[in-house]
Parts: C-alpha cells; sequence; structure tokens
C-alpha cells in the first residue's frame, strides 16, 4: 500500500515536525497491520491538515489498480474545506485539488484530491460522484463527528463494517480496502455515539499540554474569575451532558455578569491584540459585544446566521488587527485559523472537557510574525454554589475549583498540583500543632465528612475544625461538634436556627459523666449528669475557642489538657481490642462492608477509634445514612456522569462499537 518514494513525484518535499513523522509512522505501520479505519488525536495548532495531506502523498494505489489514485477529504465546513485544499495546493502544486460544496463548488470526481463537506455529501447525486472503485483512501477531518447518523450514512459506501442508518442501505463491494483516517483534536464524543461504530483504534494521540511544554504550541498564561453565578438550576442535556444553552444564558447573560467580563478583560487583556470571546447563544453574543463597545472597545460579533461574505470579511479584519475583540457562539469552537488570536475568554460554562479544550486551543497556534508570544485564557468560575462536572482551568489540571489563578503558566500550575499531592499523602514536611500559633482565621470553608467509618483526617468528621482548635473535636453531621473530655463528660455545639426572638447562633453545653460505663450498665442508670450551658455564640469559631478554654480551665485543668489534643501521644498508640469490637459490631449491625471493616481496623490507632466511638454515639451514623439515602436517589445520574467523562479520554488503543455488542 505505501511506496518508498512520493507516489506524486512532483510533489515538493515536506519537512514535517518529529510528532508528525511519528504519527505518519504509526498510521503506516496501523495500515500495513490490516487496519482499515484508524483514528489520529491531535491538538489545535499541531498541523493536522499537513499530516493528512503528507499521508495521502504517501499511500500507493492498490498493486492491482494503480489508476486507484484519488483521494477523498470529508470535513464539516467551507472554511475548512478551503484550508484544505488550499494546504493541499501549497504542499503539493502538481496536484488537481478540487472542492465539492454546495451550489459554486462542484467537483468533477476526477482530481487527485476532492475535499467535500458532509452536508453536500449527504446529496446521492453529489456522493455518486466519488466511487468507491477510485478512491485509495478516505480522510474524515473533525472525526469525533463520524459516529453521527450523517456521517455514517456517507461512510457506509467506503466501507461495508460501518453501518448505515438507513434500513434499506446495499453496503459496497468492493474491488480492494479503502482506508478511512479520521483526525481530531478531541478524539471522544460526549453524546454516547461510539466512534468505534466508525473507527477501529486510535494510532496516535498527543495532548495540548504535552506539545505547549515541547514548545510546538505557543506558551499560555491562565486566569480564572471567580464570578457570583450559580449554576445549580442550569438544567443538562440528557444527550450531551452538557448545560442546555438556553438555561445556561438566563444565569450568564445578565448586565452584572457582562459587566464583569469585560472588566476582567480591562484589568488583565486590554494589551492584548486579538482576543476572541465564546458565549452561549445568540443573545448573549449580542449583549456582550454592546458591553464591551458600552466600555469603549471595539468589538464586533459573529454566529451561525452570519452570512458566508459577512463572516469571512469579519475573520479577516480580525486577523489584521482591525479590531481587538471578536465575540462568538459555536461558530469558531472548530476548524477557525486565526493564529494571532492570543487572548480567549470562555464566557460560557461548560461541563464537556472537549468544548473547553475546542475553545481554548483556538488560542495556540504559534504566529511569531505577529509578535504574538503567548496567549492569555480567561475563564469564569462560580464562587458560590460549584456544580460538579464543569470543566474550568483548576479542573483542567486536577486542581480543585475554588482555586485561586491569575496570570499562571502550565509549569506553576503543575507545581501546584503536586504540592497538592504532597500535601494529600503526608509527603511533606507538617509542622506539629502548638497550642499557642493558630492565627484567627480568615475564611472558613466547612466541610462535613459524614461517613463515620472513613478513614479521612483521623475519622474526625469536621477537618475544618484543625484551622480552630488543636483539641481532638469531632463533627457528628447536621452542625453538632463533639470534644470528649477523657472519661469527665463531652462537649456539644450545636447550631441553633434563627427564629422570630433570635438570629442563628451556636449552643455549647458540657454533660459531665458521674461514673464509668460498666458500672453504669450494672446499675442500669445513665453515666452523665443532665447538660449544662456553657456558652452562646455568634461564630461557629467563637463557640470552638470558648469551650475550648472551659475544657483547659474547668474540665481537664492543668497538664491533663495535653490529653485532647489531636496530637496526644496515646492517640497515636493502636486501638484496643474493646474499641475494634464496638466498631466492628455497629459495622455489623448497619450491613456496611465487611471487607472494608476489616481491612479498616486492622491498622487503626485509638485515636482514630476514638473518634469513630463518639461520633457513633452522638448520631453520626444516623445522619450518615439519611445523607446516603439521599445519595442513592442520585446515584444513577452520578454514574450517568461518570461515563460521560470515560467517553472524554483518549488513549491510543482499540475503539469500542457498544452498538456491536
Amino acid at each position: 500500500m505505501f511506496s518508498s518514494r512520493r507516489y506524486f513525484a512532483s510533489a515538493i518535499t515536506v519537512k514535517l515536525r518529529p510528532y508528525q513523522e511519528s504519527c505518519l509512522e504509526a498510521c503506516k505501520n496501523a495500515l500495513l497491520a490490516g487496519a482499515t479505519r484508524i483514528g489520529v488525536s491531535l491538538p489545535t495548532g499541531a498541523g493536522k491538515t499537513t499530516v493528512f495531506i503528507s499521508l495521502l502523498a504517501q499511500i500507493s494505489p492498490p498493486s492491482h489498480s494503480p489508476s486507484t489514485s484519488r483521494a477523498l477529504i470529508i470535513v464539516n465546513s467551507i472554511e475548512l474545506a478551503r484550508q484544505a485544499a488550499a494546504q493541499a495546493t501549497a504542499l503539493f502544486p502538481h496536484w488537481r485539488v478540487e472542492i465539492e460544496q454546495g451550489i459554486k463548488h462542484k467537483a468533477s470526481g476526477n482530481a487527485d484530491v476532492t475535499v467535500a463537506t458532509y452536508q453536500t455529501l449527504l446529496q446521492p447525486q453529489r456522493l455518486a460522484k466519488f466511487h468507491p472503485s477510485s478512491l485509495k483512501a478516505v480522510i474524515v477531518d473533525e472525526a469525533h463527528h463520524a459516529a453521527a447518523p450523517s456521517y455514517r450514512r456517507i461512510l457506509a459506501h467506503f466501507d461495508p463494517e460501518i453501518r448505515s442508518p438507513e434500513a434499506n442501505f446495499q453496503p459496497p463491494q468492493l474491488l480492494h480496502p479503502i482506508p478511512i483516517i479520521g483526525f481530531s483534536a478531541t478524539f471522544s464524543r460526549h453524546d454516547g455515539l461510539a466512534l468505534g461504530s466508525v473507527f477501529q483504534r486510535i494510532v496516535y494521540h498527543r495532548d495540548f499540554l504535552e506539545m505547549i511544554k515541547e514548545q510546538w504550541l505557543c506558551d499560555v498564561r491562565f486566569t480564572s474569575v471567580k464570578a457570583n453565578i450559580d449554576l445549580r438550576n442550569v438544567t443538562v442535556n440528557s444527550k450531551t451532558g452538557d448545560f442546555n444553552a438556553t438555561s445556561l444564558a438566563h444565569i450568564i447573560n445578565t448586565e452584572t455578569v457582562n459587566n464583569l467580563v469585560v472588566q476582567a478583560w480591562l484589568d488583565r487583556a486590554k494589551h492584548r491584540q486579538s482576543t476572541l470571546v465564546f458565549c452561549v447563544n445568540l443573545a448573549h453574543v449580542r449583549a456582550l459585544t454592546q458591553a464591551f463597545q458600552g466600555f469603549g472597545v471595539a468589538a464586533r460579533y459573529l454566529y451561525s446566521g452570519t452570512p458566508a461574505a459577512e463572516r469571512h470579511a469579519l475573520i479577516n479584519a480580525f486577523k489584521a488587527g482591525e479590531y481587538p475583540v471578536l465575540v462568538n457562539c459555536a461558530i469558531l469552537t472548530e476548524g477557525a485559523d486565526i493564529p494571532n488570536i492570543d487572548c480567549v475568554i470562555v464566557a460560557r460554562p461548560t461541563r464537556s472537557r472537549n468544548v473547553f479544550a475546542q475553545m481554548i486551543g483556538r488560542g495556540m497556534r504559534q504566529s511569531p510574525s505577529t509578535g504574538k508570544v503567548d496567549c492569555h485564557i480567561i475563564d469564569f468560575v462560580d464562587s458560590t454554589n460549584r456544580v460538579s462536572g464543569v470543566v474550568s482551568t483548576p479542573t483542567l489540571f486536577g486542581l480543585d475549583p475554588g482555586e485561586l489563578i491569575d496570570d499562571e503558566s502550565i509549569e506553576t500550575l503543575e507545581a501546584r498540583v503536586q504540592t497538592a499531592i504532597l500535601r494529600d499523602t503526608g509527603g511533606g514536611q507538617v509542622p506539629a500543632d502548638s497550642r499557642d500559633d493558630i492565627p484567627d482565621p480568615k475564611y472558613i470553608t466547612y466541610v462535613d465528612y459524614q461517613n463515620p467509618f472513613a478513614l479521612v483526617d483521623g475519622c474526625s468528621g469536621a477537618p475544618h475544625v484543625a484551622k480552630l482548635s488543636t483539641n481532638a473535636w469531632v463533627g457528628c453531621g447536621n452542625d453538632i461538634h463533639i470534644l470528649e473530655c477523657l472519661g469527665k463528660g463531652y462537649i456539644r455545639i450545636e447550631r441553633v436556627p434563627a427564629d422570630e426572638d433570635k438570629p442563628a447562633h451556636y449552643r455549647a453545653t458540657f454533660t459531665e459523666a458521674t461514673m464509668h460505663m460498666p458500672s453504669a450498665k450494672a446499675f442500669k442508670v445513665s453515666p452523665f449528669m443532665r447538660k449544662r450551658l456553657i456558652m452562646t455564640a455568634e461564630t461557629f469559631s467563637d463557640a470552638i475557642r470558648g469551650c475550648d478554654t472551659y475544657a483547659a480551665q474547668k474540665v481537664l485543668r492543668g497538664s491533663l489538657a495535653l490529653g485532647l489534643l489531636r496530637t496526644a501521644k496515646w492517640r497515636k498508640a493502636s486501638a484496643s481490642d474493646s474499641q475494634k469490637n464496638f466498631i466492628q459490631k455497629r459495622r455489623v449491625k448497619r450491613a456496611l462492608d465487611q471487607d472494608a471493616a476489616a481491612a479498616t481496623l486492622q491498622n487503626m490507632t485509638k485515636g482514630e477509634a476514638a473518634n469513630i466511638i463518639t461520633r457513633l454515639k452522638h448520631g453520626a451514623q444516623a445522619y450518615y445514612e439519611k445523607k446516603m439515602r439521599e445519595v442513592k436517589k442520585a446515584f444513577q445520574l452520578t454514574e450517568k456522569e461518570r461515563r460521560r467523562r470515560e467517553r472524554e479520554t483518549v488513549q491510543v488503543g482499540p475503539l469500542v462499537d457498544h452498538e456491536a455488542r
């Protein structure tokens, strides 16, 4: 199938980058091994067009049919068709290159290379020009679309293994196998359609982060702006898994948010030459463009309904630097070759890593001729009620969505990831607790670790308290926190909701123990006295601080108070048999995972066991199980989201055709 020399002897020599050469080798090796439908994943700006045109030049006609020398390139827009045709002509000027699209471009079907839009090929008389017997290869650009019924309706004409959605379709009788090779920057789908129904395997993949670090794409700076947006009630498309545009626009397309977008650009990127902005829908495009113009910024917009001639003029003027901001909705996520873009604003939240990568990828092409040094990516994250699944700069690097990111490079973000990993795994140096060196916190994020058996943060159930106190407080759920006082009783803090007379506040009580538990059981009496009020406080931090003082002055005086510390020596010893038996019994009683129980009990410390027992005695398990019932209701949605994210993961190897199962 492959010649040792170029099939077109008059072709000019194409100088390829090392990764492009590796990609060509991977494609050729796969085809020589017998594969006929393969995929290549290369990020925006990596030169996919150069690669697949170079590959076409190296694919020879079948030995029994040397005249079968034509190739078909399928694209999804006239812009991509023009780009591919121009690139083919530039690289191989002696090729006959034609375009098949709409009324203006009608190919003969006899050219060396024809670039056709799939919309045009859906017309039977246009598709009939390209008989399988005359083709040596088919290229599919933006191949993540290939599993769609419209594409399969076309591709089934060139390979009988691809099932057409037409019930009465007759598979072709091929004289020779036709390689079908797909190229995409996002070789995955988030709508559940399996790319395995078209392609057998992905033979080459490079991630855009790798390409940036190797300096094949331009350097990137990232800024995430925290916006007061609440995505909790935005509906999600059941097919794609992404937000519904109309529902999302109600939250995003407001005067406040639009002004924030413009202000962020003025503060962080007004010196940039060419900024591309992505919006939710047409109404958002128009409103945000007006917001930019209202601040004196020369902004223009385009959308799918912009006439072709006007769109062409707008893009050319943007490339020429005649205005600094171009606002769009979806139209420029694919196939836009505008190398001078040095700032991308993602003003539309998305749950799709593909869509996010497509948007920011528009600014990653190198363009030294325009003076471009790097590209600044600015996105907006929900600062109040973060919704799971939303893709943003922090989540792209594996950081918490709430991380502050301002004009940071890939290197600094990856360093932060490594720091977080070391912190989470205990790989770094952690200073010992001190009773006197805890500063007043500037803010507290409350996290409720519900499962009383989870070996997280010493089983405390309330790691946020560590910011406020060195003592071994535990959380029991529902805003209840307990400090066990080494057999002397326990201190309890609970939140009291607001009523007509008082605002919400915290109430702290001490319940003193009068005898040991075994004696109390023997006499069948309570081991505790009535609880007594210690204090009320407006804030949780005031309540914790007041209770710590009470414990040290009234309950365990002097050196005895050291036993309350999270770092107390006794807490590091192995859990006692009685502790383990108590916990194991509760696990059995509640029918929890017994394998997990054995594993966790084996290495449990006294401090962890004491925390679990305290939480169990004070209702943490009942509260946890109530929460678990709520979680169970959402289980199917969680599984659906997991599967959607799996589909967005690209790796070299076979693709699964779910329909064939």
